[in-house]
C-alpha cells in the first residue's frame, strides 16, 4: 500500500482527495488487522475493500448537516458498503484517522523538502569551489572590514544548509507517526496491535503515547524547523539583495529575456525573487508561532488546533518547497561580477589592511593602545582626504620609524588573507 504514496508534487499531498483516500486506507487497514485477530469476518473485509468508495461533493453536502468532516466521511462510505458498514470505525475516534493521515502527509512532504535541500547543497558546493579564491571585501555592520573570498561566503551557506538538512531529517522522524488508540488514548476499545499493523503498512511509527490526539509539541518542533530553514534562505537572499544594489553590484540574481523590472523605469533589474524569498520566510515564522500556540489544549484535547493546522501545515510545506526551488534557480543562474568585487575592495585605498598594520607595529614592540591610535589616526586621515592609506602611513614619521616601505608593501598583500581558505574548505569536505 505504501507505494501509492509516492506523489511528485507537494500540492498533491494536501488535496482533500488524498486526505480522504488515506483515511479510507486507514479504515481498511484497521479492518484487515481486526480480521487477522478474528475480531471480524475476513470475507466481510474482502467485500468492504471491493465496495468502499467516497465522493468529495457528497461528503461536503453531508458535512453541512453533521458539522463534522469525519462523520460525514463515514456516512458517505457506508451506503456503498451496505450491511458490512457496521464493521467500519470500530473502536476508533476521528483523530485516529486525522493524525495518522497527517503523519503520512508530513512524512511525504519532508521527503520532497529533503530532496530540495540536497539539490541546494550540490549547487552551493559547486559555486563555493568555483569562487573559492575570488577575493572580495568582507563587511561588518555594512562597512568594509577585511578581504575574504566570495567562495568562502558560499561555503558558509553550504555548511548552514547541511545543518538544516540534518535538522529536517530529525524532524521528519519525529512527525512520521500515527495513532490508533481510541477516544482518549487508552486503547480501551482497540488493541495496540491494530495500531502497530496500520502504522507499519503506512511506513509510520506508532506514537508512544497519545490522548485523543498526538501531542502538538511534535508538530511545533517540525514547523519551527521549517522556519529555521526559511530564516537561512532569507539570510542568503538578503545578502544577494545587498550585493545587487547599484552602488555595490557584485552579484545579481538571474534576469530572464523578456523580464521587466519596473512598469515606469525600463532600466530596472530588481532582485524580486530574493525579495520574495525574504517575504515568504516571514510566513514560515508566523506559522511556527501558531504551531506553538497549538501545544496547550484542554485536557485530553479540544479542537482549537485543528482549524489552525489546516492552514499552517500545507502552507508551510508548500512555501518552503517553493522558496527552496526559487533559491536553487537564483544560485544556478547567479551573475557574478569579479571586477566590481575588486573595485569595491580597493575603494577605500588600502584601509582594509589596517589590522595588519596594527599587528605589525605591536610586533615591533608598541603597546596595543599606542599602535591602535597611530593606525587609526592615519586611517581617518586617509578616509577624510580620500588618500592612499599606505602612502599616508609612509608619511607618518612615527609609523615609518617602525615600518619601512618594504615592510609595508608586504603588509598590503591580499594573498595573506587567502592562506587558510583551503584548510576551511577541507574542514567542510569541499
Amino acid at each position: 500500500m505504501i507505494e501509492r504514496y509516492c506523489l511528485p508534487e507537494m500540492s498533491a499531498i494536501w488535496q482533500e482527495e488524498f486526505k480522504f483516500r488515506t483515511m479510507l486506507d486507514i479504515e481498511l487497514l484497521v479492518l484487515e488487522a481486526l480480521a487477522r485477530k478474528n475480531k471480524i469476518p475476513k470475507d466481510a473485509v474482502a467485500r468492504i475493500k471491493r465496495k468502499a468508495k467516497f465522493n468529495l461533493a457528497q461528503i461536503k453536502e453531508i458535512e453541512t448537516k453533521t458539522k463534522h468532516d469525519v462523520v460525514a466521511f463515514i456516512e458517505n462510505i457506508a451506503p456503498h458498503i451496505g450491511q458490512d458498514a457496521r464493521y467500519l470505525h470500530i473502536g476508533l475516534t476521528s483523530s485516529d484517522l486525522l493524525d495518522t493521515t497527517l503523519g503520512l502527509q508530513l512524512k511525504m512532504a519532508s521527503d520532497i523538502l529533503i530532496a530540495d535541500l540536497e539539490k541546494i547543497l550540490v549547487v552551493l558546493s559547486q559555486k563555493a569551489r568555483r569562487y573559492k579564491e575570488m577575493v572580495c571585501v568582507g563587511r561588518t555592520h555594512g562597512i568594509h572590514a577585511e578581504p575574504i573570498t566570495f567562495g568562502l561566503k558560499l561555503a558558509l551557506w553550504y555548511d548552514e544548509m547541511r545543518r538544516n538538512l540534518a535538522r529536517l531529517k530529525q524532524a521528519k522522524q519525529e512527525v512520521s507517526i500515527g495513532k490508533i488508540s481510541g477516544a482518549v488514548g487508552t486503547y480501551a476499545n482497540i488493541d495496540p496491535e491494530i495500531e502497530a499493523y496500520v502504522c507499519r503498512a503506512l511506513g509510520l511509527k506508532p506514537a508512544k503515547i497519545s490522548t485523543q490526539i498526538i501531542s502538538r509539541d511534535i508538530y511545533a518542533q517540525y514547523l519551527c524547523t521549517l522556519a529555521v530553514i526559511g530564516a537561512s534562505l532569507e539570510k542568503f537572499a538578503l545578502e544577494i539583495r545587498h550585493l545587487q544594489r547599484t552602488e555595490v553590484r557584485e552579484v545579481e540574481e538571474p534576469f530572464e529575456r523578456g523580464q521587466k523590472g519596473s512598469s515606469a523605469m525600463p532600466h530596472k533589474r530588481n532582485p524580486v525573487v530574493c525579495e520574495r524569498i525574504c517575504g515568504l520566510s516571514r510566513i514560515l515564522r508566523a506559522n511556527a508561532l501558531a504551531s506553538l500556540e497549538d501545544v496547550a489544549l484542554w485536557h485530553e484535547r479540544d479542537i482549537s488546533h485543528s482549524s489552525v493546522e489546516r492552514i499552517i501545515m500545507p502552507d508551510s510545506t508548500l512555501i518552503l518547497d517553493y522558496i527552496l526551488n526559487k533559491f536553487i534557480e537564483v544560485m544556478e543562474g547567479l551573475v557574478v561580477y569579479p571586477d566590481n568585487m575588486l573595485a569595491n575592495l580597493v575603494r577605500t585605498q588600502g584601509l582594509v589592511f589596517s589590522q595588519r598594520v596594527l599587528l605589525a607595529l605591536m610586533e615591533k614592540g608598541l603597546g596595543r593602545t599606542t599602535a591602535y591610535d597611530l593606525v587609526q589616526r592615519s586611517a581617518l586621515q586617509a578616509f577624510k582626504e580620500k588618500a592612499n592609506f599606505k602612502e599616508v602611513l609612509l608619511k607618518d614619521k612615527t609609523v615609518s620609524s617602525y615600518l619601512n616601505a618594504r615592510e609595508l608593501e608586504r603588509i598590503f598583500d591580499l594573498d595573506y588573507y587567502l592562506r587558510n581558505i583551503n584548510k576551511i574548505f577541507r574542514r567542510l569536505g569541499l
